[in-house]
């Protein structure tokens, strides 16, 4: 199976493909490998060379966009053809190409289309597509708009995924001002084939009309900004400016004009509704605020929704209202040893307005001070004066400081004028005229130190002063850790009880054992409220009889103590809970007692003297009470 892929459009006998056929047969024996080549499927379009197997067309003007796809079986038959000869058979697909043979064709002649006036520039009308049978690039189109009335107004871009031309807005729309555009769109093959050129040209032409719809907008401006300038010194009410907006609708609708107050929080300017006229409502001064952006508002007043907005730029002009003073304050002294005609000073001034032609500034002394016995004032007429000195030495002890009053003036109109008065001292200076100390310092420091290091000697001074404070406060705050800081503590301790006992039938309260057996206690055990340095053996003591006094008990719990290492070294109360021996009562407890309380007999009580009176009475009156 052969595939073959020639162009479309095809001439008469135009040659395809050649197939050939072989016989193992000697070609030297007659005709038996003599090759015959036939066409059995594909005619009337296709036919065969019988000796050279030479496929060619059939048909002139073979079209792709009539049949694209095309099946031949082609036959070889040996011994020349004849009958009994062999054969074989092939087959040949043969896909006929494009080639740009077809211009673009439009559907339809004219097109319709709509847009409010409101529309955007890009905003996309509406979609118009040509047709071309043929595919790939040879299909292509580029849209454009030839000519029409609507040429500036609307534009047409190619969808090159669709092959469509969209029809956008150009430039902003105005129903007022025109109704109806007409376009007249072309469509133009990209890649034509010179081949086919005589066939006609490769592009088509259409109608496009494009009608504008009437919406209602809100009012325009006669300008795209205002610029108003006005003087600082106009009069409140005074109208600085005016503008103007109107109804672009047939309609003609009132406006009515308002201030945003976002843009003017002070107030200072308002605008007459009617008419447009901004007028002030407070003075103005160009020194604090030069320039004020404000924004005015233009609103139907049939619809309020439209409305628009403008920006106005308000210039301050500048007025002669300030007087020139001194550019700075300056600090100007005169040696004791200085000459006549000696500069001692250089003044300039500044001046808060801002005339047109720049600032010139003018001195002199003031009438009272015009001939200054000591200094004089030269003009240097660069806006600077010098101070001379008119005469040779000056002396601290007689005069030490002179004030000298000076008049600046501009000559803006009209002329502003101040008075500034400059402090010259007396000062002790070396060979070059460099000051060394002046009457106040003189007075201040005579031991000849300077005020940095007087400060400095001060700052000393007082850091010693807070650091001394600050160590006597911490000494004193501080306390003496205690031995024992745990809530626990396990030392013998006084404590007292205030519940009252249950008598003899209370045998849970405590263990009753450890008062008869002194015995029990006198195993030693280390202190849990200190830890020792060094862990010592555990300390055995005699054991004590049962006759021990209990004097002698004491005192030897205390030579324990003061001779065992590990006792806290401080003062301790220790509370021994032995009552001793050699009672004439013996145990009042009725825990060793082997009779009951049936048979207990307490007349003996009241033997024992007045202690025992309450007792006696309780156990003694008992018999009577059962009787």
């Amino acid at each position: 199976m052969l595939l073959m892929q020639p162009r479309t459009h095809l001439a008469f006998c135009t040659s395809v493909i050649q197939v050939t056929a072989t016989d193992a047969d000697d070609a030297n024996y007659g005709n038996s490998a003599k090759v015959v080549y036939s066409i059995l499927q594909g005619q009337p379009y296709f036919s065969v060379d019988p000796e050279t197997g030479i496929i060619k067309t059939a048909l002139p003007d073979m079209s792709r966009e009539n049949r694209e796809q095309y099946q031949v079986v082609i036959q070889a038959k040996d011994m020349g053809g004849q009958m009994g000869g062999l054969s074989g058979t092939t087959t040949v697909n043969i896909t006929l190409t494009d080639v740009n043979d077809n211009p673009p064709r439009f559907p339809q002649s004219s097109y319709q289309f709509s847009s409010p006036e409101s529309a955007p520039p890009g905003t996309p009308l509406g979609r118009i597509k040509a047709n071309d049978p043929d595919v790939g690039e040879n299909a292509e189109i580029e849209y454009s708009i030839s000519n029409g009335d609507g040429s500036d107004m609307f534009d047409i871009i190619t969808d090159k995924d669709t092959q469509e031309g969209i029809i956008t807005v150009k430039k902003h729309l105005d129903f007022e001002n025109k109704v109806l555009y007409t376009l007249r769109v072309e469509a133009t093959n990209t890649h034509p084939d010179p081949r086919f050129l005589q066939l006609g040209p490769f592009k088509d032409t259409a109608l496009v009309k494009i009608s504008v719809e009437d919406i209602d907008e809100p009012p325009v401006f006669s300008r795209p900004w205002y610029l108003i300038e006005v003087d600082e010194d106009a009069k409140e009410g005074s109208i600085i400016g005016q503008v103007l907006a109107q109804d672009p609708d047939v309609a003609k609708n009132a406006i009515k004009y308002s201030v945003d107050r976002h843009t003017d929080l002070d107030r200072i300017f308002n605008i007459y509704s009617g008419n447009g006229s901004l007028f002030l409502s407070k003075p103005l001064d160009r020194e604090e605020t030069p320039w004020y952006n404000i924004t005015v508002i233009a609103t139907e007043i049939n619809n309020p929704k439209q409305s628009s907005q403008i920006p106005v730029f308000i210039r301050i002009l500048d007025i002669n209202d300030h007087a020139p003073e001194f550019a700075n304050y300056y600090e100007t002294f005169v040696c004791e040893n200085a000459k006549a005609g000696q500069l001692i000073q250089t003044v300039s001034a500044i001046d808060k307005d801002q005339p047109p032609r720049g600032h010139k500034f003018f001195f002199e002394l003031v009438p009272e001070f015009a001939v200054h016995p000591n200094f004089s004032v030269v003009d240097n007429k660069d806006n600077t004066a010098g101070i001379m000195t008119r005469r040779n030495g000056y002396s601290r002890s007689k005069t030490s400081t002179y004030l000298l009053p000076i008049i600046i003036f501009d000559n803006d109109y009209p002329i502003q004028s101040s008075t500034g008065t400059l402090t010259i001292r007396v000062c002790a200076c070396d060979s070059r005229g460099n000051m060394q100390s002046c009457s106040a310092e003189a007075l201040l420091l005579p031991a000849g130190l300077s005020t940095g290091a007087l400060v400095a000697i001060l700052l000393c001074i007082i850091i010693l002063l807070v650091l001394v404070v600050l160590f006597t406060a911490l000494k004193r705050q501080r306390k003496k850790e205690p031995l024992i800081i745990s809530k626990d503590d396990v030392r013998d301790n006084i404590v007292t009880y205030n519940d009252e006992g249950g008598g003899e039938e209370d045998t849970q309260a405590f263990d009753i054992g450890t008062l008869r057996n002194p015995e029990a206690r006198e195993e030693s055990k280390m202190r849990r409220d200190v830890i020792p340095e060094t862990i010592f053996q555990i300390r055995r003591t005699a054991p004590l009889w049962e006759n021990i006094d209990v004097q002698d008990f004491i005192h030897r719990r205390l030579k324990e103590n003061d001779l065992d290492p590990a006792a806290p070294p401080y003062d301790s109360l220790a509370t021994y809970a032995y009552e001793g021996n050699d009672s004439i009562a013996n145990s009042l407890s009725s825990l060793e007692s082997l009779t009951t309380e049936g048979n207990q007999d307490y007349d003996y009580l009241s033997d024992w003297g007045p202690r025992f009176k309450k007792l006696a009475d309780m156990y003694g009156g008992e018999d009577s009470d059962r009787d």
